[in-house]
């Protein structure tokens, strides 16, 4: 299973913010998408989930050979083909309990045994089942932001910037989340702008973007090695 984005631009308002985007992830691997605030990372992920469309190109979820055309399809019709994402900001609701959130994004009651694995990745949710949304601390949020997009059995998942503002205990929790995630075979896009060494033991490879281009394809040590491509994602 593997999900495309092939030659794509995205205008917004009038504005192009993503120029010719190329890039590819499939289930079991992490990618890492790595750029600067507003480089385009987060509308990548947006319009991969049919949030944003695109002006041009083409994205499509690639299965055994076949292949679904994602542009066609709405948000909530390409989550259920296994595809889902934890967004920046993680976006939860904040007068809803950390069940009922679960109970949203799952579109019901989440059946016994879902539930069981989702407390097993997050044991910490587990003991704060019937807490608001707006009671819980900024790493209980974004783990309940993981665990929605985990709670409909994703093939594939979008996490962007999901270490971002978090105390250094909470960003090691998440690591370790990431990797069972990736050991159970799942798919991972991970977006990171600032300090690219959270994510390095991490991923398989990663895409570097610019001002809404991919500028770089290939293994995460040289990217670091590449001062031309840190020049222009880091300014040095």
């Amino acid at each position: 299973m593997k999900v495309i984005m092939e030659s794509i631009d995205v205008h917004i308002g009038g504005v192009k913010i993503l120029n010719n985007i190329s890039l590819n992830v499939s289930k079991g691997e992490v990618v890492g998408l790595i750029g600067r605030n507003g480089a385009g990372k987060t509308t990548t992920l947006n319009t991969i989930m049919g949030l944003v469309r695109p002006s041009k190109g083409s994205i499509y979820l690639e299965i055994d050979g076949s292949k679904t055309d994602l542009r066609r399809l709405k948000p909530y019709e390409i989550a259920r083909l296994g595809i889902t994402m934890a967004p920046q900001g993680r976006y939860i609701f904040p007068d809803l309990t950390v069940l009922e959130n679960l109970e949203v994004a799952y579109g019901g009651s989440p059946p016994e045994d879902v539930l069981k694995d989702i407390f097993t990745y997050f044991p910490e949710l587990g003991k704060i089942i019937d807490r608001k949304g707006i009671h819980l601390s900024g790493g209980e949020q974004q783990m309940l932001a993981i665990a929605r997009a985990l709670v409909r059995n994703p093939k594939i998942i979008l996490l962007d910037e999901p270490l971002e503002g978090l105390a250094p205990k909470i960003v090691v929790s998440v690591r370790e989340i990431i990797r069972r995630i990736k050991a159970e075979g799942i798919g991972i896009l991970i977006t990171e702008s600032g300090n690219i060494k959270r994510i390095q033991d991490l991923v398989d490879r990663v895409y570097g973007i610019d001002r809404g281009e991919i500028i770089y394809s290939g293994d995460v040590e040289s990217i670091m090695k590449d001062l031309d491509v840190r020049r222009r994602i880091w300014g040095f």
